[in-house]
């Protein structure tokens, strides 16, 4: 079941913890690729001095300003696309960053992609999955979007760990240090794993 746009309307707090366990899918060169939400960030607001709306509404951050339940992709350190669910109200820009997957399905085309390497990171995820920039302001609640995001399992409190964001580089306090980054921990990599815990 696709995660509907209600689901993104509320507190970015709230929806970048409820992510985890979510699956994330990507239709690419015709072939679906899956992977379960492991990592996520919160970014809220124009006074949160992390998120990029502190310099308010840009051609780079309008997604943000845009309707719930859509795609914000930017490009970053030269190399890598990442990619947020824009949550709360319109006109109000604010965003969970989506860190890390367990890979379910594509998985041979995703270690393709990543020479073998894992999917633990924002950069990681989308070269896997092969979201770029063409990709920004989709639909996300839109069943028939190839880029879309649908429920899995629900993950228990005992196995999140809840901290600072990271790679904030000179954010000053107290945005520094919010505990706005959420972790499954311990999670495999290998599809298996997860699907002998629920995703199929």
């Amino acid at each position: 079941m696709i995660l509907p746009r209600k689901f993104y309307e509320r507190s970015t707090l709230t929806v970048a913890r409820e992510l985890l366990g979510a699956k994330l899918i990507h239709i690419s060169n015709g072939k679906k690729l899956v992977g379960a939400i492991v990592e996520t960030e919160a970014y809220i607001g124009e006074d949160d001095l992390a998120c990029h709306a502190k310099a308010r509404r840009t051609k780079r951050t309008d997604p943000m300003y845009g309707e719930a339940g859509h795609a914000y992709i930017y490009f970053t350190y030269g190399n890598h696309w990442m990619l947020n669910a824009v949550t709360e109200k319109e006109n109000y820009p604010a965003a969970v960053l989506i860190r890390a997957i367990a890979p379910l399905e594509g998985v041979d085309l995703m270690m393709e992609r990543r020479h073998g390497r894992d999917t633990f990171g924002p950069g990681k995820l989308t070269q896997a999955l092969g979201i770029t920039l063409s990709q920004n302001y989709a639909d996300l609640t839109e069943p028939t979007s190839p880029l879309r995001i649908e429920a899995g399992i629900q993950i228990s409190d005992k196995i999140v760990t809840i901290g600072a964001r990271v790679g904030l580089n000179k954010t000053p306090e107290p945005w520094l240090s919010k505990p706005w980054r959420f972790l499954v921990k311990d999670w495999k990599i290998e599809s298996s794993s997860w699907r002998n815990n629920g995703f199929t």
